[in-house]
């Protein structure tokens, strides 16, 4: 008989998950009586809790004890049991446990109070790359960065990964379609970068405080937020903070402005944001492309230009965003984080943080440092690229659904809820492959989606992916949006499981539990606001349901 302890089910830890500081935390193990165990200790570095036997259950003696952690942060865990014959430490097995040696349980401690806002919890959204959703009218390009080509919009058609090719796609454009994307269900939008640069992809910022000419003007966008607030629809920015472009106002290698850290050297406000190895030409550099000069993110004149009261953070809240969604969040430092997320809830409480992180955000390591998203209180949420990994295992049937439980479980158990709920769950986007082109099979592309919108946190739809397009990596997952050739029975899809989103509380906000899980079959119930709901899929015969 092995003893018992799961931190996934509630009869063992309540609550569920993360704590927050100071709150209590139930814990009970059961240990088999015939061990004559007469003592058990929760231990762990920083951590300490005493379990009384505080009665039996069958042929198991229970013991119980409250683990109180005073400080934020990520802690971890086992436990030394005394019985008759000695004592021992005892480890995690996957949901069971194991003496002498194994894994460690985790548990995230959270700043008191900590929240997230509520309007972003489960929310669909809608992710435009802004170049290749919709032209309308012509943009004043006089002050365009060059070199730029411009193909036709309905006609383009990227040869290679070239930067300066664009289709002319612009804030317009989007304006003219919000009634298609409000049509979707759709309450959020988030865009790729839109403020002034040289390439077509804009994340290698010239001038943070400008709109870039090819999508239109400052008012083009305060439009745009105007628009979509009106039809109940919030509009969510790309910050890329971790560097610049080479051709901005701020590096300025090629001397377009003058002022920058290499056309004026160290005389240059900016040039403290830099790190020079051999001024000017040598340099660090985001994965050391040269076009991508890192900066110095902790330099107090950069943090006041991007954080401070007016600074560029603040702009554009002001001007109507709704909050950031942070490019490479891990090569940002912890304290630029939190003071960006303290700056973006002065300004607009009710505006959002999310980072992109590739990994479980929870236990991320970065440049050796074990980084705080939420037990410092950073992030309201990340991009859930380990969603997308194993819906599209589970689909394609990689994994029969073993493996796809066990990700949105472990999940579940290390992000805050309102961090999952608001974290954005993918199919693709501007940096991998199109859904449409991973799974070709119309029936697994259709569970896929279900998978997205039913499981915790926020599904987001690639502009172009409800339409049917395809496409493998960059360049071919930028293509225009296919107006007037779009799979309207796709689009009907996306459509009911939005409206199956928005309508159900327990879809939004629930908590989950797995019923099955194996051969290609998942089914569970979403709990929440009142309301459950049973979710399945049986992949083999290409059907889905809620009920």
């Amino acid at each position: 008989m092995n003893i018992l302890y799961n931190s996934r089910d509630p009869e063992d830890k309540a609550p569920f998950g993360t704590i927050e500081a100071s709150a209590p935390c139930r814990i009970r193990v059961r240990i088999p009586r015939d061990c004559g165990a007469y003592r058990a200790v929760l231990t762990g570095e920083g951590l300490e809790a005493e379990l009384i036997r505080d009665g039996e259950e069958g042929l198991y003696d229970r013991f119980t004890g409250t683990l109180m952690v005073s400080e934020p942060g990520l802690y971890f865990y086992h436990f030394h049991i005394w019985d008759r014959n000695g004592d021992y430490d005892l480890f995690r097995a996957g949901e069971t446990t194991n003496i002498g040696e194994g894994d460690l349980w985790q548990v995230s401690v959270l700043p008191e109070g900590w929240s997230v806002p509520e309007d972003f919890r489960g929310a669909v959204y809608y992710q435009i790359f802004p170049d290749r959703f919709e032209k309308e009218g012509d943009c004043d390009l006089t002050e365009k960065l060059g070199p730029y080509t411009v193909q036709p919009f309905a006609e383009f058609c990227p040869a290679t990964r070239d930067a300066s090719d664009f289709a002319g796609g612009n804030l317009r454009g989007i304006v003219k379609r919000l009634d298609y994307i409000a049509g979707l269900g759709v309450k959020v939008i988030y865009l790729n970068p839109i403020f002034m640069a040289a390439s077509n992809h804009r994340y290698d910022t010239a001038d943070y405080t400008r709109v870039d000419p090819m999508l239109g003007t400052e008012e083009d966008l305060r439009v745009l937020f105007d628009a979509a607030h009106a039809r109940g629809i919030r509009v969510v920015l790309d910050g890329v903070f971790s560097h610049t472009g080479k051709n901005s106002v701020y590096f300025d290698a090629l001397g377009v402005f003058g002022g920058g850290a290499v056309s004026k050297g160290p005389e240059s406000p900016y040039y403290k944001w830099y790190n020079f190895i051999d001024f000017p030409h040598e340099y660090e550099a985001w994965w050391g492309i040269e076009s991508l000069p890192n900066v110095n993110e902790l330099e107090p004149s950069y943090r006041e230009y991007i954080l401070g009261p007016e600074g560029v953070a603040a702009k554009w809240l002001r001007l109507g965003a709704d909050g950031y969604r942070l490019d490479v969040a891990d090569e940002l430092p912890d304290e630029f984080i939190a003071e960006l997320r303290a700056r973006v809830r002065a300004v607009k409480p009710e505006a959002v943080v999310i980072g992109e992180v590739w990994e479980d955000a929870s236990t991320k390591e970065a440049y050796g440092v074990r980084r705080r998203y939420f037990t410092g209180g950073e992030l309201d949420g990340v991009i859930n690229y380990p969603f997308r990994t194993a819906i599209l295992n589970f689909a394609s049937g990689t994994d029969g659904g073993e493996a796809l439980r066990d990700t949105v479980e472990t999940l579940a158990e290390n992000y805050p809820a309102g961090a999952l709920d608001c974290t954005m769950t993918i199919l693709g986007n501007h940096d991998t492959e199109r859904i449409g082109t991973i799974l070709p099979d119309r029936n697994a592309r259709r569970a896929a989606a279900f998978l997205q919108f039913t499981l915790p946190g926020s599904p987001v739809i690639y502009y172009g992916d409800e339409a049917g397009l395809c496409g493998g990596r960059d360049p071919m997952n930028r293509l225009p949006f296919p107006w007037g050739r779009e799979d309207r029975e796709l689009q009907d899809l996306y459509r009911e499981l939005a409206r199956l989103k928005n309508g159900n509380p327990a879809l939004r906000v629930g908590d989950i539990r797995f019923l099955e899980a194996g051969d290609g079959v998942v089914r569970f119930t979403r709990t929440g606001g009142g309301q459950t709901v049973e979710c399945g899929v049986t992949l083999a015969e290409g059907r889905f349901w809620v009920r």
